[in-house]
């Protein structure tokens, strides 16, 4: 998924915020069959060249088929896919999100599990499975991981006079500095780590610093490595460059992955973000003179510690076909259609066996996402009922912290308190 992927997940967090009670019914759009074949809807939600990239393997799955046909519909509304999941008859057969949402989806009941369908797991990495499941039972599959690295600008570095890359957090703030430039009145001409998102940014370093989001079955927002994470940011950032200085000129940032995209232009000589950028940069940028390295350690521990997340692929429960759109599922994420469809996506495989695929050598360096796949220390939220409003809250919460409002007790305490009140 990814040109449009930091929009869609903040669509999704949006969308899923929405009790599904609320949702009226739609009524059934599912064709029952053409010559011979059962027709099945496949409503997605990528648009543009990602669109392309999963109509490619729906034709081909369509092609070799003799009882199915895979009618494939772009909709990136998530309203829509959910308030046609709540009602009686549906209007779709299979679709995609992201697996953050499996247990709040399958709580409330619209998402068919699928262990009685046949699907083989063994081949796919445990802790992306992890987040397709809810109470033991599997309710998607996943097709494509994304994960955060440290990206940095090498001309940069050069400048800076830095002859070799960070390895721990008391190396890349010294960095940031080097690399931050500022004019006589504090006003910032190129920031040293910028970010394209705050929740992605420090959501990561919490992890990094040894925190954690979940424990037991429960959020723990207020864990002390997600505190120090903050507190890391705001000495290093807010209270070095004064948040509103950085707030102007991340305002003056251009579109995130277009030319104009402010690690493509310099303004920022580092960031932090996940692999999309390998094939994107290839594309709109490819002067670019670019790294990307594991994020440095707070502690020896803590090596090539990473956050993840993953897209899959479900099939509602009002589904007409659930048979028919199970064995789609299993065609899309075979080894072949997941190495075609991330390939051109430029997403991680969320299959083992297609962590060392030479298939992915043409894309700058995506061996360090893939390989990071295999730590140990990469880590993602909980597949919990209220992992979507926590997300959505800590959104909320890390907007303030970066302007400067909240300090990081505050932000992380004012997220426990919402917490409180999720529910199982």
């Amino acid at each position: 998924m990814n040109g449009t992927i930091r929009k869609k997940v903040a669509a999704i967090i949006t969308a899923v915020t929405v009790s599904a009670v609320a949702f009226s019914g739609c009524g059934s759009g599912t064709s029952e069959s053409s010559s011979g074949k059962t027709t099945i809807t496949f409503s997605y939600l990528w648009t543009g060249e990602e669109a392309k990239a999963l109509e490619k393997v729906v034709d081909d799955f369509n092609a070799s088929q003799s009882k199915i046909v895979v009618k494939a519909v772009s909709n990136p509304d998530q309203t829509k896919q959910l308030t046609s999941m709540s009602s009686t008859s549906g209007q779709f057969d299979v679709s995609d999100s992201f697996g953050s949402n499996v247990g709040s989806w399958a709580s409330k009941g619209i998402l068919e599990p699928l262990d009685d369908y046949g699907f083989n797991t063994s081949d796919f990495i445990p802790s992306v499975l992890s987040q397709d499941k809810y109470k033991g039972k599997l309710y998607a599959m996943p097709i494509a991981v994304q994960e955060y690295k440290l990206l940095y600008n090498k001309d940069e570095f050069k400048a800076a006079g830095i002859t070799k890359t960070p390895t721990t957090m008391d190396e890349l703030a010294t960095d940031i500095a080097k690399l931050t430039k500022t004019n006589a009145d504090g006003t910032i001409t190129q920031l040293g780590l910028g970010t394209s998102s705050s929740y992605n940014l420090l959501s990561t370093l919490a992890y990094v610093f040894g925190g954690s989001w979940d424990a037991n079955g429960k959020p723990t927002p207020t864990n002390a490595g997600n505190i120090a994470a903050l507190n890391w940011y705001k000495t290093n950032l807010l209270d070095r460059y004064k948040a509103s200085n950085i707030t102007k000129f991340e305002s003056g940032y251009g579109t995130y992955m277009s030319a104009q995209d402010p690690f493509y232009t310099g303004k920022i000589a580092m960031t932090i973000d996940g692999e999309w950028q390998s094939a994107n940069i290839k594309k709109v940028a490819p002067k670019l003179n670019w790294g990307v390295i594991d994020i440095p350690m707070a502690s020896s521990k803590l090596r090539n510690t990473t956050q993840t997340y993953s897209s899959m692929f479900f099939i509602p429960t009002n589904s007409r076909h659930k048979q028919e759109a199970a064995t789609f599922i299993k065609y899309l994420t075979g080894v072949k259609a997941m190495r075609t469809f991330t390939k051109a996506l430029g997403n991680l495989p969320a299959r083992t066996s297609l962590l060392d695929d030479p298939a992915y050598d043409s894309l700058p360096g995506f061996d360090v996402w893939l390989q990071g796949l295999k730590s140990k220390n990469a880590l993602s939220f909980a597949p919990a009922t209220y992992t979507a409003q926590y997300q959505t809250d800590l959104t909320s919460a890390f907007s303030d912290f970066v302007l400067g409002k909240t300090s990081a007790k505050e932000t992380l305490s004012s997220v426990a308190k919402k917490a409180a009140s999720y529910g199982d």
